[in-house]
């Protein structure tokens, strides 16, 4: 354990030393001008005199330029600039009063001689900032050398520029962390062979595992806010490979949107290695939507559902109504808002999208200007198991909620859709797809700002692969992968809404949106990272286990239908794509709904929803299975520790996987 004394040298020693400087100042001036200590007996009496007038008039310009209220310990630029100010200052008074004042106030017959006042003037300015100073490398040097005696963690920060530059501050500054930087790793060429905040920039990143182990470091630090995933994923996968343990500052969507600070360092997370470039909004458009206006999110407890309130809430609107099902979320939401925005009116209201006269009467009353739907069953296999639900929620509940927003006034309606619509195979997309015609038949027929927006898995949603992963990784594993090419489309929580909002902003009504998802990643390769990222290794301390294609899956989701003609917008993320309109859509759809809330069967569903989605093709999951799908598709990375699971038998109305069984 670090003992360094923390207790600051106190303002008023300083004050102390100051004044003894300061009176040594002008002695000094008439030694230098003279080139001897002879002639001062001749000045003795007007010097006296003007220390005895000069030194309390500079400690007063001092004073009052805020010099004694400062912790030097922690001085930085800025505490120079204002030394240098303050101590101008200083002289320019002194040696005004030097070449005018003594004279005026007849102090003596003549004046000082001006290169004595010059010489004076200069060391008001260095005479402070010299002690400072002192303290300043007395106190670094002190910490280095105890830091060195302790043994601290050795550290190389990856990003030289102002991040990494105020980490190192930061850690040369606080002897509690136990780290200290020994250099910067940074790919600008003219960064190379440069100190940088008294640390040398020892290479690009290509150099880094050599240059870890010549500086013998035991720990990295990230602090690239603004780096791209594949280039954390490079830094992360050098540092495992060398034993490196390895923190990171936030990534820039974290940094913008509040939620954390640049110095707040943390554990590397699957998010940074799936990191893209950060989303800019333009806020003027989306501040249209909301601002001074009564905007209602419908699922509003849910993981799209509470980020769009918390953006929204950024946005300053007149009422913003939380709608949702589950008391339990709307609870959590509607109380972390008020703790955030206690001005903002917030109406939390619990409802079920299928109640359509309860829907109807909540529309009516608080009119929303704006509408965001997020309200939906997601999860797939359990949507295949109970596609009445789907029906009567995703499809109903969305109808409910576009009738009451066009009886209710409202100019803009956004349904959160999913890629999973695209050439659907299961119930969950396909119910989705029908969740985009009843928001597109609206638009059409009311002349309405209705859109839809389609977007991919989000990280760390509820019931998501991220989460879900991480839960097997604590119990022990294994870690269940369906396909060893499954491959996903990522994104976080917070950039997808921003990205939502903004097509909100888009919108001319009847389009579908499609938000830029990036390259598709394979979900092995996550499960990978995420057992790494946990300290693990994979096939040593946790397995992962390939357990078949489950009912509804594909392996590759696709963005676009092969009839949508796909056009930028003026935000590079975001496509618009126009549907054409389905003949008899909306009878059908109707037919639909009674089919479900009369309890229809399975079949009868699936029959329907083929007349109003003629791309719906359910997966014949028995046949990838797991052996099948390796023996036929090799990946392009060795698979590490997989077994293989074989699924257990059940009844032949679904013919679907059970739980999946390890065997040897």
């Amino acid at each position: 354990m670090l003992t360094v004394p923390t207790r600051p040298i106190r303002n008023r020693y300083l004050l102390l030393l100051d004044a003894l400087a300061l009176s040594s100042c002008a002695w000094a001036g008439y030694a230098l001008r003279f080139e001897s200590l002879a002639p001062l007996s001749d000045f003795a009496s007007p010097l006296y005199a003007y220390i005895a007038i000069t030194v309390p008039l500079r400690l007063v310009v001092f004073i009052v330029g805020g010099l004694y209220r400062r912790l030097w310990r922690h001085a930085s630029v800025t505490e120079l600039e204002q030394l240098f100010l303050v101590g101008a200052a200083g002289a320019v008074v002194t040696g005004a009063f030097g070449a005018w004042g003594m004279q005026a106030f007849g102090l003596m017959e003549g004046r000082i001689p001006l290169s004595v006042l010059a010489l004076d003037m200069i060391m008001t300015v260095a005479a402070p900032a010299a002690s400072r100073l002192l303290i300043r490398i007395g106190l670094l040097q002190r910490l280095r050398d105890r830091r060195r005696l302790d043994e601290a963690a050795r550290v190389v920060i990856v990003g030289a520029g102002s991040t990494g530059q105020m980490i190192a501050k930061e850690l040369l500054g606080n002897p509690r962390l136990q780290m200290v930087p020994v250099g910067f790793i940074d790919d600008d060429p003219g960064k190379q062979k440069k100190v940088i905040a008294g640390l040398p920039v020892l290479g690009p990143l290509e150099a880094l595992a050599h240059q870890a182990s010549q500086v013998k470091a035991t720990r990295l630090i990230i602090a690239m806010p603004n780096a791209s995933g594949v280039v954390v994923r490079q830094v992360v996968k050098v540092a495992m490979e060398h034993q490196l343990e390895t923190r990171t500052v936030p990534g820039l969507a974290e940094l913008l949107s509040g939620r954390a600070n640049v110095n707040q360092l943390r554990d590397v997370e699957i998010q940074d290695l799936l990191r893209r470039e950060p989303v800019v909004t333009d806020l003027k458009s989306v501040s249209a939507l909301a601002s001074g206006r009564v905007v209602l999110v419908t699922g509003a407890g849910g993981s799209i559902g509470s980020e769009l309130c918390r953006q929204l809430s950024t946005l300053s609107p007149s009422r913003l109504v939380l709608l949702g099902h589950g008391e339990n979320s709307i609870f959590d939401i509607y109380h972390e808002l008020r703790e955030r925005f206690p001005a903002l009116h917030l109406t939390p209201v619990i409802a079920d999208i299928r109640d359509r006269d309860r829907i109807a009467r909540v529309l009516g009353e608080v009119r929303p200007h704006a509408i965001f739907h997020a309200a939906a069953h997601k999860h797939v296999p359990l949507m295949e198991e109970n596609p009445i639900e789907a029906v009567t929620n995703n499809v109903a509940g969305t109808r409910n909620v576009v009738d009451a927003a066009v009886l209710a006034g409202t100019a803009h309606f956004v349904l959160i859709s999913t890629d999973k619509a695209v050439r659907p195979t299961s119930i969950m997309g396909a119910t989705k797809r029908i969740a985009e015609m009843v928001t597109q038949a609206a638009a059409a027929r009311h002349e309405r700002n209705f859109v839809a927006v389609r977007f991919g898995n989000v990280l760390g949603s509820r019931g998501s692969v991220v989460p879900t992963f991480l839960r097997q990784i604590r119990a022990g594993g294994p870690v269940r992968v369906t396909h060893p090419e499954m491959r996903r489309y990522f994104m976080t929580i917070p950039e997808a809404v921003q990205l939502v909002l903004q097509a909100g902003a888009l919108g001319r009504g009847k389009e579908v949106f499609v938000l830029d998802m990036g390259e598709p990643v394979r979900v092995m390769d996550v499960a990978t990272d995420l057992i790494r990222l946990s300290g693990l290794e994979v096939g040593t301390d946790i397995e992962i286990a390939i357990t078949g294609v489950r009912p509804g899956e594909k392996l590759y989701e696709e963005m676009f239908f092969s009839n949508e003609n796909a056009s930028p917008t003026d935000h590079p993320k975001v496509l618009r794509a126009k549907l054409p309109p389905l003949e008899d859509a909306e009878f059908r759809i109707a037919e639909l709904i009674r089919a479900a809330e009369s309890g229809a069967s399975d079949a009868v569903l699936r029959a329907r929803i083929v007349e109003l989605v003629p791309d719906f093709q359910p997966v014949d999951y028995e046949r990838i299975t797991p052996v099948e799908a390796i023996a036929v598709v090799a990946p392009p990375q060795p698979v590490p520790s997989v077994r293989i699971v074989e699924p257990v038998p059940v009844a032949p109305r679904s013919s679907r996987p059970g739980e999946p069984v390890i065997v040897s």
